[in-house]
């Protein structure tokens, strides 16, 4: 984990350079379009989130063949335990799931709301 102020410079440049997935994403969470608001890469206990809904204290994390490997899956892992212990949940969605079914995407963080 990295300390706030670090955290937050990283958070901003990582809006400026959005994958084409978490581009996909954004446009089916940003406005309120589902009924919450969403923030993209925001820190959030220590980790930036790729979308944080503070309301529903729900993570969406878009996931590419990075998180594929055995290190990144227990990373992975010990965040998603770490932000539960927090009080949030993670919903993790594959890049290419992202990039290929809007409307599955949209039902899933749908579910996920509620």
């Amino acid at each position: 984990m990295a300390d706030k102020p670090m955290l937050i410079t990283r958070a901003r440049g990582m809006r400026k350079q959005p994958s084409q997935a978490e581009r996909a994403v954004w446009e089916i969470v940003r406005g309120g379009r589902l009924g919450a608001k969403f923030r993209r890469q925001h820190p959030v206990e220590g980790y930036i989130a790729d979308f944080a809904c503070i309301d529903a204290k729900l993570i969406v994390e878009i996931d590419g063949l990075s998180h594929a490997t055995d290190e990144q899956r227990a990373y992975d892992d010990i965040r998603t335990q770490r932000l539960a212990a927090a009080g949030w949940r993670v919903l993790r969605i594959a890049d290419t799931f992202a990039l290929t079914d809007a409307r599955a995407v949209e039902t899933q963080i749908r579910n996920a709301l509620t």
